[in-house]
């Protein structure tokens, strides 16, 4: 790996150079709310672009699959967004959240006392009750569909994985209303572990671990990584870096644990998927591996695909869409049933990728790749403004998340925070609707339950205000300096 520094061209230099800039810049904003969102903007690129040059061997391979220019072209792509999204993130956040510009980051303040604060306990019984009444509506549906195979529904280890919401590639009739089901039990199971990390009531901690044992097997014995870690992730960040009572040491070694964890069972599912089911695989095999051979993370090249996004443009075979696969993304959420003609996602670069062949209900194609976040953008409005537009769009997206963290009094803002946080890793692949559909239907359900009324005939929105009591700071937690002035929750 180290031989490999040697053969990266100036632009990649330009790109780390940005990387650490950014993430020095954004540290001390903390407190404000844009630092952590930044941070993990910073590290989706580094990990999906400069962690796919080292992953994918840079010098090994894709020196020798691309000319230079094309290698180079794609680093200044990357450097640009980069460059636009630290010059916008501050603005952007000033202009969308002007009215809580004097919060505090409520995440900052939970890490520095050592845990949420206690009036964030009703909060989670009540975020809860609604995952609860989801679940119990998705469980009689799947029971329904499934009849006997229910079981394998909730226990796929005993045998096989039962699968309610599945459908083509191109959908038609109900098909809208089970990706539906499909993306609201994924918000479910993750809603189970953020409120499972950070309750300390039994009782609501209790029911919470009782639905991850219910749902998240359905996840962990498939074939996607990325389901995995949306399910997954937020819950373990929340107990890890909320309510783990311990020094920054010991968080980043439960950290290094959980990651071991992880990618054991990652690489099992990578052995087996393609030959069979990962329940039979589970069954049949040991976890670990032999050694006799070596599983690698596929899908870590995204810095590869805009390579190829070059060259076919260079060559004149793939030219920008001007916007018209950003379109397709945002009316995804119209059935097909509805409009028969929706434009397809990404069809037509797995055409000029060489993926034609398919069946008809699969759009004509075998498979279809992922472009990367920024590729995406060169995609749509060219190697100038694309890049620019990805990194605005970013800023926005960091701007929400930090409305969501000065905001986190409120009911349901904390699991959708530490959603949002994870998905922006998964939108290193594509910032596409399909990622996002489950956070999007948590704000709409934390948008109702703001205006819900409660006792005295006022919204919890409007029950929200006053002091916020956090419990003692943990020795050791987090090594932040702690602010001087007591935090007051806004309304």
């Amino acid at each position: 790996m180290f031989r490999t520094f040697s053969f990266f061209p100036l632009p990649f230099w330009v790109v780390v150079a940005l990387l650490v800039a950014g993430a020095c810049r954004a540290w001390p904003r903390f407190r404000e709310g844009t630092g952590l969102p930044t941070i993990v903007v910073l590290g989706t690129v580094a990990t999906w672009y400069v962690g796919d040059a080292f992953y994918n061997g840079y010098h090994e391979n894709y020196q020798l699959m691309f000319p230079d220019g094309v290698l180079d072209q794609a680093w200044w792509e990357v450097a640009l967004c980069l460059t636009v999204f630290l010059f916008l993130v501050n603005p952007v956040h000033r202009a969308v959240n002007r009215a809580h510009r004097q919060s505090r980051s409520w995440v900052y303040l939970a890490a520095i006392r050592g845990g949420p604060p206690a009036s964030s306990q009703e909060q989670l019984k009540t975020v809860l009750s609604a995952a609860l009444s989801a679940f119990a509506l998705l469980s009689v549906w799947a029971a329904v569909r499934l009849g006997p195979e229910i079981v394998y529904y909730y226990c796929p280890y005993l045998g096989h994985k039962a699968e309610p919401w599945g459908r083509d590639r191109i959908g038609g009739g109900i098909d809208a209303l089970l990706s539906l089901a499909g993306y609201i039990q994924s918000l479910v199971a993750c809603v189970f572990g953020i409120v499972a990390a950070l309750s300390n009531r039994g009782k609501t901690r209790g029911l919470a671990l009782a639905g991850c044992f219910l749902l998240w097997p359905c996840y962990f014995f498939d074939r996607t990584r990325g389901s995995m870690l949306f399910v997954a992730l937020p819950g373990v960040l929340c107990w890890v870096f909320l309510r783990l009572r311990a020094s920054f040491l010991w968080k980043a070694g439960w950290l290094c644990v959980l990651f071991l964890g992880f990618n054991i069972w990652f690489k099992f599912v990578l052995r087996n998927r393609s030959q069979m089911t990962i329940t039979q695989a589970y069954a049949e095999q040991s976890v670990v591996g032999t050694g006799e051979e070596r599983a690698k993370h596929e899908g870590l090249n995204m810095y590869e695909e805009l390579c190829w996004i070059n060259l076919l443009m260079g060559e004149g075979t793939y030219k920008p869409n001007w916007g018209r696969r950003y379109f397709s993304e945002v009316v995804n959420p119209i059935p097909r049933s509805l409009w028969h003609g929706k434009p397809l996602i990404g069809i037509d670069y797995a055409l000029a990728r060489g993926l034609g062949g398919g069946e008809e209900a699969a759009a004509g194609v075998v498979a279809t790749f992922s472009t990367g976040m920024i590729g995406q953008g060169v995609v749509n409005f060219g190697r100038v403004l694309g890049p620019a537009f990805v990194g605005l769009l970013v800023s926005l997206w960091a701007a929400l998340l930090a409305r969501f963290d000065l905001t986190g009094d409120r009911v349901g803002r904390l699991p959708l925070y530490a959603l949002g946080m994870v998905l922006t890793f998964n939108c290193g692949r594509d910032i596409t609707l399909l990622n996002l559909y489950p956070f999007a239907f948590g704000w709409f359900v934390v948008w109702a339950l703001e205006r819900r009324p409660a006792r005295g005939g006022r919204t919890r929105r409007e029950r929200s205000t006053g002091q916020t009591s956090y419990p003692g700071r943990a020795a050791g937690a987090v090594g932040l300096r702690e602010p001087r002035q007591p935090y007051l929750g806004r309304t």
